[in-house]
């Protein structure tokens, strides 16, 4: 890598084919230079670095390139290398927020009388234009009214509410979006392809995400990672470098919150102040995290296959109820206004979590199933989701079984134990993603697949089902979780069977359904598979 050019400036497109998104803007443009359909002043709108002055240069060389008005610029020609090197004589490019008064743009303006001194057009980029005095708007819109032929104007602004109407309607106006963190990840991980420099999937998805769809400010990020490491780009170091909370914590939260454990919320809010994280950046962080998770509950596609966190993404979206989820991104979102309000930092992160806590939906669907008398002389009732086996349908001789100390195998005899132990949240998970590996003198293992081995890490939820364990069969019992591959399906793998096979019979349902048939025939109706729910779901 050069030492003297920053990544940004290095990587910046020269041509449409290398411009990473924006795909509206460069089909409308390409379409109007091909068919030399051309308006005399274009304006770009985005927020900054989406590429609305590269597009501009771009543009101008289209216009310029000695092999004629074309969408696919040479980038050899004496016109494409000036304007790829800021030395063209006929592309003027003005900063209004420095250049706002009048005296400026009459200058500029008159310069727009004379003639191309080497090139087909002369191309005014002015970029922030809403920057401009009323007055230097005035004298612009007299040239934008009955602009020379040679003259093309591309205005570019963050802020397009503060242009006047009357320089809005003279202008073919293009809206930039924000790049979607996962072009951005794309882009970062084929620079660092190029430039020859190793990373971790992490790490860029991290600055493609605080790069909040700005490409340059993630480029900027890239090189500011790239002096931080030591030849590599990690994961540890970018968090280090932004000051941005571990997603482990976030994601220890959102348990202990699905637990309503306040004291645990504290103790991770205490580790937080000692490891001097942000709080402010630690709500948006965690709101950031809420809506993916509300992604993944109701568009699962939308969770890309190589996102890192996919697993406990999927996992949450189970857990937790939609309503769940908007309540406390909207507690998030209201907590990172008011923190400034609060007697300092920390009282204002703990107080929204305390809210969170405080309003949190009260769960529904739940029925108390007894423990066999053989397992426990006083049965205790279980919270258990209604979606689970119905108690007259569980096999009572299995989970006689276990009380007895035997030695048992098969996920079915897990399942069945599972639905009777009082266990929720993040421990309830832990155990639906394990199959039985063996069960004798107090005590039990099991088995955890290499995809869901962040459980086994997760020391509260591992607690928590050797108690719930230990409290079914009335004496202290030692869990132990390995790491492998399961010989039979786990109960979470059961249970999403059995939403699908529900899914799938309410679908063949509907379409079976007399008045749909008719409606389909008559009106020329189609089912939408996506809102068809089973009566379970609903």
């Amino acid at each position: 890598m050069s030492a003297t050019t920053v990544l940004a400036r290095k990587w910046r497109p020269k041509t449409f084919a290398q411009l990473a998104g924006q795909e509206h803007v460069v089909r409308a443009l390409s379409n109007a230079l091909t068919q030399n359909r051309l308006h005399h002043a274009y304006l770009f709108t985005g927020t900054r670095g989406v590429g609305k002055t590269t597009i501009a240069r771009i543009f101008a060389k289209s216009l310029n390139c000695e092999t004629g008005i074309t969408a696919t610029p040479c980038g050899e020609c004496s016109a494409c290398k000036e304007i790829d090197s800021g030395r063209f004589i006929d592309l003027i490019e003005l900063d209004a927020a420095s250049n706002t008064q009048v005296d400026n743009m009459r200058e500029l303006l008159e310069s727009a009388l004379y003639a191309p001194s080497s090139g087909r057009f002369k191309v005014y980029i002015i970029d922030e234009v809403h920057m401009l005095s009323k007055s230097a708007f005035n004298a612009m819109l007299k040239t934008l009214e009955e602009p020379p032929g040679h003259v093309k104007f591309i205005l570019a602004t963050t802020d397009p509410q503060k242009i006047p109407v009357t320089v809005l309607s003279r202008c073919l106006q293009f809206n930039l979006k924000q790049l979607p963190p996962g072009l951005i990840s794309t882009h970062l991980q084929y620079v660092l392809g190029q430039e020859q420099i190793d990373f971790e999937p992490g790490a860029i998805a991290l600055i493609a995400r605080v790069a909040q769809g700005s490409m340059r400010d993630a480029l900027s990020l890239l090189d500011q990672a790239i002096a931080f490491s030591a030849g590599k780009v990690e994961e540890a170091v970018v968090r280090t470098m932004l000051g941005a909370i571990d997603q482990g914590y976030l994601f220890d939260l959102l348990a202990a919150l699905q637990e309503k454990n306040g004291v645990a919320l504290l103790a991770i809010a205490d580790n937080m102040a000692v490891r001097s994280v942000a709080f402010d950046a630690a709500l948006q962080e965690l709101a950031t995290l809420l809506h993916r998770i509300a992604l993944a509950q109701t568009v699962p596609q939308a969770i890309a296959d190589d996102e890192p966190e996919r697993v406990r993404l999927l996992e949450f979206a189970q857990v937790y109820t939609a309503e769940e989820v908007q309540l406390f991104y909207q507690i998030a979102i209201h907590g990172r206004d008011e923190i400034d309000l609060a007697p300092d930092e920390y009282a204002g992160f703990t107080m929204t979590l305390l809210r969170m806590l405080a309003f949190a939906p009260a769960r529904t669907g739940v029925v108390a199933i007894a423990a066999p008398t053989e397992a426990r002389s006083v049965a205790k009732p279980a919270a258990v989701a209604s979606k689970v086996t119905p108690p007259e349908k569980i096999e009572q001789t299995s989970v006689a079984s276990y009380a007895g100390n035997e030695a048992v195998s098969g996920n079915h005899d897990w399942g069945v134990l599972l639905t009777q132990l009082n266990v929720q949240g993040m421990a309830q998970q832990l155990a639906k993603h394990c199959v039985l590996q063996n069960f004798s003198d107090g005590q039990i293992t099991l088995c955890l697949s290499q995809e869901h081995k962040h459980f086994q890490t997760n020391k509260m939820a591992t607690e928590k089902l050797q108690a719930a364990l230990s409290d079914y069969f009335a004496k202290p019992m030692k869990l132990n979780i390995v790491l492998g591959k399961a010989e039979a399906a786990t109960p979470a793998v059961i249970e999403h069977q059995g939403k699908q096979l529900k899914q799938q019979q309410a679908s063949d349902s509907i379409a079976q359904d007399s008045f749909v048939r008719e409606a389909q025939s008559e009106f020329g109706a189609t089912l939408v598979p996506e809102s068809i729910k089973s009566i379970q779901q609903v």
